[in-house]
C-alpha cells in the first residue's frame, strides 16, 4: 500500500473519454483483464473490442457501445490496484459512478456491467427522438450561466438546466434543443462560449424521466451493499456511504445534476490530496486541478494503462 494511501482518492471518468485502443494493451497481457471485455460482450450483445480497438469515432461515441466499454476499462485499471491501496473515497463522473460503486464493492460487477448495458440503450433510445441537446457552457461565472439558463428557457418554453457543474469555468446545460440555441446565443453575447456537445440528447435532466424510471426498476433489484470506501454521489457531491441511500441517489442520477465541484471540494475537505484518475485521456485530472486551485498539496494523476495503475499502487 502506498504511504499517502488513506489521502488518496479514486476517479472514473464517463462519456467523452473514449479514445481508440483504450484498455487494449492490459487486455492482451492481462487474461483475467481480457475475460472483462468478453463478459461485457456477451452481456450487451456487442462487439465492443472491435469498436473500441478497431473501430471510428462515430461508433465509439455511441452511447450504447460506450457505456459498457468504458466501464470494463476503468474497472480492469482499478483491479490493477485492488489489494494494493485504501482510498479514501471514491467518485466517478456521470456514467463513471458505476465503475465506483463497483470497485467499492458496493454493486456486484456482473450486475454493473448489466447495468450500464441498459443505461446505455435507454438514453440512446431518449436520445433518438430528437428533442434534446447539451452544450458546454466556457468562461462564463456560474451566477451569469444561471442567469442565460433562465432567460432561454423563459423565452423558448423549452427546458433547460444546468446538468453539470464541472469547474469554476466550465459547466453544461441541457434541455430542449430551441432552449439549448438560445441560451447558446446568450452566451456569445456574455463574451463566454457555448459549445454544443455530440450527444443524442438532454442528458442528466428531466427528459430523461421515462429512461430513468425504467432503470429505478433494475437498480432495484441489484444486490447492494455497503461500500469499501464512501461513493461521493453525484446528485449530492457528498459522502455516502448507506446502500439504500446509494440506490435512491443513482435512481435521481439520470434526471439530476452532476455536481462534480461540490464532489472535489468535498473530498478534499474530507482529507483527499491525492486524486488518481482510472480512465483514459485524464479529463478529470485537469478538473482536479481547475477545482483545487491555490490549494499547493493536491496531486492528480491519471492512470490511462495498466502500468501506469500499478505505478499508483508502489
Amino acid at each position: 500500500m502506498t504511504a499517502d494511501a488513506k489521502n488518496q482518492a479514486i476517479l472514473f471518468p464517463g462519456q467523452g473519454s473514449q479514445e481508440k485502443g483504450m484498455g487494449k494493451g492490459l487486455a492482451e497481457t492481462d487474461a483475467d483483464a481480457m475475460d472483462l471485455w468478453k463478459q461485457a460482450e456477451k452481456i450487451s450483445g456487442l462487439a465492443l473490442r472491435d469498436i473500441y480497438w478497431d473501430g471510428d469515432d462515430a461508433a465509439m461515441a455511441d452511447t450504447r457501445h460506450l457505456q459498457p466499454a468504458m466501464t470494463v476499462v476503468c474497472l480492469n485499471l482499478w483491479f490493477c490496484l485492488k489489494g494494493k491501496c485504501a482510498p479514501m473515497g471514491m467518485a466517478g463522473h456521470s456514467l463513471g459512478e458505476y465503475a465506483a460503486l463497483a470497485a467499492a464493492g458496493a454493486l456486484p460487477v456482473r450486475q454493473t456491467l448489466e447495468l450500464v448495458s441498459l443505461r446505455g440503450r435507454l438514453m440512446a433510445e431518449a436520445g433518438g427522438r430528437g428533442e434534446g441537446a447539451m452544450a458546454a457552457v466556457l468562461k462564463i461565472p456560474l451566477e451569469a450561466v444561471e442567469d442565460i439558463v433562465a432567460r432561454a428557457g423563459a423565452a423558448t418554453g423549452g427546458l433547460l438546466i444546468v446538468a453539470n457543474y464541472n469547474t469554476p469555468g466550465q459547466y453544461v446545460i441541457s434541455g430542449r434543443k430551441d432552449a439549448v440555441d438560445a441560451a447558446a446565443a446568450l452566451c456569445k453575447e456574455a463574451k463566454g462560449r457555448a459549445v454544443v456537445l455530440p450527444v443524442s440528447g438532454a442528458f442528466h435532466s428531466p427528459l430523461m424521466a421515462e429512461a430513468a424510471a425504467e432503470m429505478q426498476k433494475q437498480l432495484a433489484k441489484a444486490d447492494w451493499r455497503a461500500p469499501n470506501a464512501p461513493i461521493y454521489a453525484n446528485v449530492t457531491g457528498k459522502a455516502e456511504r448507506d446502500p439504500a441511500r446509494l440506490l435512491e441517489l443513482l435512481s435521481q442520477q439520470m434526471t439530476s445534476s452532476v455536481r462534480w465541484i461540490d464532489t472535489m471540494t468535498a473530498m478534499y475537505a474530507d482529507g483527499a490530496r491525492r486524486f488518481v484518475e482510472l480512465g483514459p485521456k485524464g479529463v478529470l485530472t485537469k478538473m482536479v486541478a481547475a477545482n483545487l486551485a491555490g490549494k499547493d498539496d493536491v496531486v492528480a494523476v491519471s492512470a490511462a494503462t495498466g502500468e501506469d495503475a500499478y505505478s499508483c499502487a508502489r
